[in-house]
C-alpha cells in the first residue's frame, strides 16, 4: 500500500481496466464487414447475368432488325412466303470474292413440299419466314445467281427452332487440286500448317501468359474468353449482317470490356480479400464451366458458319497450298504479335507490364500503378483471345463456331505457355509454334484432322 499525495490509498496491484464496449470498431480501409464468399458469389452471378443479357439482347436485336418482307429487287421477282405465326430464317449471300449477291432466289422445303421462298436484297441479306419449327431444306436457285459465281454448297438442311436466331449459310467458291505431294513437299506443307496453327494458338495464349506473369493466376476460363469472342463476332456477322472484318474489330472491343469486367468484378476483389492462388485457380475452373454451358444455352450445340470466307479457292504457292483466309490468318497473326512485342518493349505501359511481371512489390514501390497495369493486361488478353477465336474458327474449323472450341484449345495453350516459360510472352509464342507443328504432324501421321480429336 502507498499513499497518494492527494490522500488516496493506492493498491500495489491495481486491477486491469475493462475495455470499453460502447465504441464501434471501424474496420480498416478496404476490409469487408461480411464474409468474402457471399460478396464474391454475388459479383460472379451478376457478371454471368450481365453476359447472358448482353448476348441475348444482341441476338434479339439482330433478329428484330432483319427485314421480314424484303421487296423484290427486280420486276417479276417472287414475293416472299409469309405466315402470321411463322419463324424467320435469315442469312447473307456473298460470293467467293466477298461481294454481296442481290436478287438471288432462296427456297425452303419441308418433307418435300414447298415451305416458302424469298430473294436477297442489294446487300445480300435475306429473310424467309417458314410455317413453324422443324427440319427444312434450304436451296439456292443457281439460275438467279450472277454469271461467274461459283457455288460450293447450294443447299443445306437446317433445324429451325422458335425463340432463337435461325441462320443459314451457303458456301461459295470452288475446290481445286492441291499442291504436289512428296517427301519434301509434305514436310513444307506440314511446317507451314504448323506455323499457321501455332500462330493462332499464340495469339490466344499471349494474354494467358501475361495474366499469369502479372497476377500469378492460372486462368482456366481463358478458353471461354476465346469462345465468347468468336460467338460475339458470329452474332455481329451473321445476325447483324456486318462483314466479318469490322465484326471482329467490334468483337475485340467487347472482348476487352469483358476482360476488364473479369478483373474488376472477380479477381481484384479476390486478391484484396487475400484469396490464395489455389483458391483463385478453383474459382477460374468453376467460372470456365459456368461460361461454357452459358454459351451452350445461348448459342446452342451446333456448329455455326460465318457468313464470309466459308468457301475459298485453294491457291498453290510452289509445293504449298493455301486458301486466302489461311494466308490472311498467318499475316494477321504475325502483325498482331509484332505489335504486342513492340508494345512490351517500346511503350511506357509495356515496360510497366514487364516490371510488374518481374517484381510486383518493387514495381509498386517505384510508383507504378499495379492495379491499372493488371487491368490493362486483362483488357489486352480479352481482345487477343477474341481475335484468336475468330482466326481459329476460320483456319482450323472450316469457318465455323462451336460452343466448346476454346475449351478444346485450352490445353494446347497451356502446353505452349509451359513449354515456352510461364509468364513470358515471347516464350509462350515460341512454345505455341512448336505445339502447332507437332499437332499438324500428328494429324498427318494418324490420317486425321484436328477437328476429329475428342479433346
Amino acid at each position: 500500500m502507498s499513499d497518494d499525495p492527494r490522500g488516496r490509498t493506492l493498491s500495489p496491484h491495481p486491477l486491469p481496466r475493462r475495455p470499453r464496449t460502447d465504441r464501434a470498431v471501424t474496420p480498416p480501409v478496404g476490409a469487408s464487414r461480411h464474409s468474402p464468399i457471399p460478396t464474391t458469389a454475388r459479383w460472379l452471378v451478376g457478371l454471368l447475368i450481365a453476359l447472358l443479357g448482353a448476348l441475348t439482347l444482341s441476338g434479339t436485336a439482330a433478329a428484330a432488325t432483319a427485314p421480314t418482307d424484303p421487296a423484290p429487287a427486280s420486276p417479276g421477282a417472287v414475293a416472299p412466303f409469309q405466315q402470321a405465326d411463322g419463324i424467320d430464317v435469315s442469312g447473307t449471300l456473298r460470293d467467293q470474292n466477298g461481294q454481296p449477291l442481290p436478287n438471288v432466289r432462296i427456297t425452303a422445303e419441308r418433307d418435300g413440299a414447298p415451305a416458302g421462298e424469298t430473294r436477297s436484297q442489294a446487300n445480300g441479306r435475306w429473310t424467309l419466314t417458314v410455317p413453324g419449327a422443324g427440319s427444312y431444306l434450304f436451296r439456292l436457285d443457281e439460275a438467279s445467281l450472277p454469271p461467274g459465281t461459283e457455288v460450293l454448297q447450294g443447299e443445306t438442311t437446317r433445324e429451325v427452332t422458335a425463340g432463337s436466331l435461325n441462320t443459314v449459310v451457303f458456301r461459295f467458291g470452288a475446290e481445286v487440286e492441291g499442291a504436289a505431294t512428296g517427301g519434301f513437299a509434305t514436310f513444307l506443307r506440314l511446317l507451314v500448317d504448323g506455323i499457321r496453327f501455332g500462330l493462332v494458338i499464340g495469339i490466344s495464349a499471349v494474354g494467358l501468359s501475361l495474366i499469369f506473369g502479372t497476377t500469378g493466376l492460372t486462368n482456366f476460363a481463358h478458353g471461354e474468353m476465346v469462345t465468347i469472342g468468336a460467338v460475339i463476332a458470329w452474332f455481329i456477322n451473321v445476325g447483324g449482317g456486318v462483314q466479318l472484318i469490322p465484326a471482329t474489330i467490334v468483337a475485340m472491343l467487347i472482348g476487352a470490356l469483358l476482360g476488364a469486367a473479369n478483373e474488376l468484378g472477380i479477381w481484384r476483389r479476390l486478391r484484396r480479400r487475400g484469396a490464395g492462388l489455389i483458391a483463385q485457380l478453383v474459382v477460374s475452373i468453376g467460372l470456365s464451366i459456368a461460361l461454357r454451358y452459358l454459351v451452350l444455352i445461348i448459342f446452342g450445340g451446333r456448329s455455326e458458319s460465318f457468313a464470309d470466307y466459308t468457301g475459298q479457292t485453294v491457291r498453290n504457292y510452289g509445293p504449298i497450298a493455301l486458301t486466302d483466309k489461311d494466308l490472311s490468318a498467318i499475316v494477321i497473326a504475325i502483325v498482331v504479335l509484332v505489335a504486342v512485342a513492340l508494345l512490351l518493349q517500346k511503350t511506357r505501359i509495356g515496360k510497366a507490364m514487364r516490371a510488374v511481371s518481374d517484381n510486383r512489390d518493387l514495381a509498386a514501390s517505384s510508383g507504378i500503378n499495379v492495379d491499372r497495369v493488371v487491368l490493362f493486361v486483362w483488357m489486352l488478353g480479352g481482345a487477343l483471345a477474341t481475335l484468336g477465336g475468330v482466326l481459329f474458327a476460320l483456319s482450323e474449323l472450316s469457318s465455323t463456331v462451336q460452343y466448346e472450341m476454346g475449351f478444346r484449345l485450352l490445353l494446347l495453350m497451356f502446353a505452349g505457355v509451359i513449354l515456352g516459360g510461364l509468364g513470358t510472352a515471347y516464350g509462350a509464342l515460341l512454345g505455341c509454334l512448336i505445339v502447332g507443328i507437332l499437332v499438324q504432324s500428328c494429324c498427318h501421321w494418324t490420317s486425321s484432322t484436328w477437328a476429329d480429336w475428342p479433346c
